[in-house]
């Protein structure tokens, strides 16, 4: 019989107890612990196992759970004694900020400070006898929501002592889900306050901290170093593309496949593999979502789960708002081929609206992207450089960008679909009316550029783009800025199907100066189409001049004018 499933379950001793749906991760328990690292730092998406983990280690290691080796019976860790005598011999300080998701610094110190009360108010059987003198249960006491910042950054580090000499034992302390203050800040405006006051909290916690034996800290991102770790020099990071800990979260093809079986669905093998196959850590490929997988298995039917499992309005703000080279690689990946850059697998949060590598990295963090091929070199100056190859994740994540992009669109969706079928129809009246629709609409949705006057257009034409890819994939081949005869044509439509034509559009931004009218700003691009013959491409694919269309697209301000070439 099929074990109950339990989705969402993330307390190790709940879904042993239960008798849940579980895959033996144990041997983590292992594999961390002969790695002897002071601290470590694990990087995974969302979804992936991280919580439950940690849950695992807390039940396994805390003298609070000492005598419960019921949870590991017949699970790997517990077939070597070592590891069985083990089991509850440590004081074990377990943190989660998963749920500091404030709007202001003020309000995300003090829900810190709230956790940390809360986990003060588990030891209080430390008042009750001499191990603290005066001053220390004084201290203990002024433990609060509203605690200085110089208290609470030696919270943790002071509770460390105690219970260490309580058990005459050094600590281990597990943070899960140590970055998500760390986006909310980004998101909301305060990032400076919070990355100070989080420097100061770790240094004392991870770095001073004589009574500390190991300790790990889980998260999505990893944030740079100069941040928030600038102190540690003691921090092993193991993100996405590291070797450790390769296969000890998410589930492996083999597990999947199992699992299948399981649940009398072997049939979908190839169906689940096409969907939700694709993860990759270190060298382990063919990596599944296990929220993906165990909501497959309670609904029996393909769907979104893990794309859709929460918000991803950063990944959309980032690509929507992002530069016209951002929107560029977007709809080669989107095409579902691969883009090379450069990147630094460290997130600097306050980069993320200037540099176009701390996007790539963030989606690459997030799950959203994976790595094809790393490529080492050195520069001609001696620098040693990496070019990531990245490519979308799987067929579900494609599947959630390309429901975002429609989403975008929304706001003029009947404006937008009208532009389409005038376009299929070589309406250019038609075109004309839709279009100031649509850049009415959501012009200033894509105009987020720090010169908006000269950026905007750019950025609501590569967003339409984007679109226009979502809605026609299944009848064109769509790119931008590619060459083609003497130059870099702004959009290409190649037809899949032989009945329909060419299409060619370029935009260009009316420049006063030298333009009197809109009407001779879509001329100069009409111009351009011929006088660049961006037409070549499509005629060396055996498509007739008289079935290519050009367009030019003048726009000034929120006006669009169209005109065929």
């Amino acid at each position: 019989m099929a074990r109950t499933l339990g989705i969402g379950k993330q307390d190790f001793e709940k879904v042993r107890k239960e008798n849940a749906f579980y895959i033996d991760k144990t041997k983590f328990i292992r594999e961390w612990w002969e790695s002897e690292d002071d601290v470590t730092l694990i990087t995974r998406p969302r979804r992936f196992g991280k919580t439950l983990n940690m849950s695992m280690l807390e039940k396994f290691f805390s003298v609070q759970y000492a005598g419960q080796e019921a949870l590991f019976r017949g699970l790997a860790i517990w077939e070597d004694e070592k590891y069985r005598k083990l089991q509850g011999t440590y004081p074990l300080l377990f943190i989660s900020f998963a749920d500091v998701k404030e709007i202001t610094y003020i309000q995300t110190k003090k829900k810190i400070c709230r956790i940390i009360k809360a986990l003060y108010n588990k030891y209080n059987f430390l008042l009750e006898n001499d191990l603290l003198n005066e001053s220390e249960k004084k201290d203990f006491l002024n433990i609060s929501v509203d605690m200085e910042d110089n208290e609470a950054s030696y919270s943790l580090k002071a509770l460390s002592d105690y219970l260490s000499r309580y058990y005459k034992k050094k600590v281990i302390i597990l943070l899960d889900e140590y970055d998500t203050p760390m986006q909310e800040a980004y998101v909301n405006g305060y990032w400076n306050e919070l990355v100070s006051f989080t420097r100061s909290l770790f240094n004392a916690t991870f770095k001073t901290n004589p009574y500390l034996e190991r300790a790990i800290m889980t998260g999505i991102t990893r944030v740079s170093k100069e941040s928030i770790f600038s102190d540690l020099n003691n921090l092993q990071v193991i993100t996405t593309t590291s070797e450790k800990y390769m296969d000890c979260f998410g589930f492996t093809e083999e597990e999947v496949f199992a699992v299948l079986d399981e649940y009398g669905l072997s049939l979908k093998k190839h169906e689940v593999k096409t969907w939700y196959d694709g993860f990759s850590f270190g060298k382990q490929k063919d990596i599944y979502n296990p929220w993906s997988i165990l909501n497959y298995l309670d609904k029996r039917q393909i769907g979104t789960y893990w794309a859709n499992s929460s918000s991803n309005s950063l990944a959309g703000k980032l690509i929507r708002e992002g530069s016209r080279n951002v929107k560029e690689n977007f709809e080669v990946l989107l095409q579902g081929k691969t883009i090379i850059v450069e990147l630094d697998e460290q997130i600097v949060y306050d980069q993320l609206d200037e540099d176009e590598s701390a996007i790539w990295s963030l989606l690459l963090a997030s799950g959203y992207l994976k790595v094809k091929h790393i490529n080492t070199y050195a520069t001609d100056f001696g620098e040693w450089k990496q070019e990531y190859e990245l490519e979308l994740t799987n067929f579900e994540v494609g599947a959630m960008f390309r429901q975002m992009i429609r989403k975008w669109f929304n706001r003029s969706a009947r404006g937008y679909n009208d532009f389409i079928k005038a376009l299929l129809l070589n309406d250019v009246k038609g075109m004309n009316v839709y279009m100031n629709k649509v850049a009415l609409a959501t012009f200033s949705y894509f105009d987020t550029g720090k010169s908006p006057s000269e950026e905007a257009p750019e950025r609501f034409y590569h967003g339409f783009v984007l679109g226009l890819m979502v809605e026609l994939a299944a009848r064109y081949v769509l790119t931008s800025n590619r060459e083609s005869g003497f130059g870099r044509y702004d959009v290409m439509l190649e037809p899949r199907r032989p009945e329909d034509v060419g299409i060619i559009m370029e935009f260009k931004v009316q420049d006063k100066a030298e333009e009197k009218e809109l009407s001779d700003t879509v001329d100069a691009a009409l111009k351009q189409i011929k006088e660049k013959e961006y037409e070549t491409v499509l005629i060396e694919k055996g498509i007739s001049k008289e079935n290519i269309y050009n367009y030019g697209f003048a726009f000034c301000g929120k006006k669009v004018l169209i005109k065929k070439g």
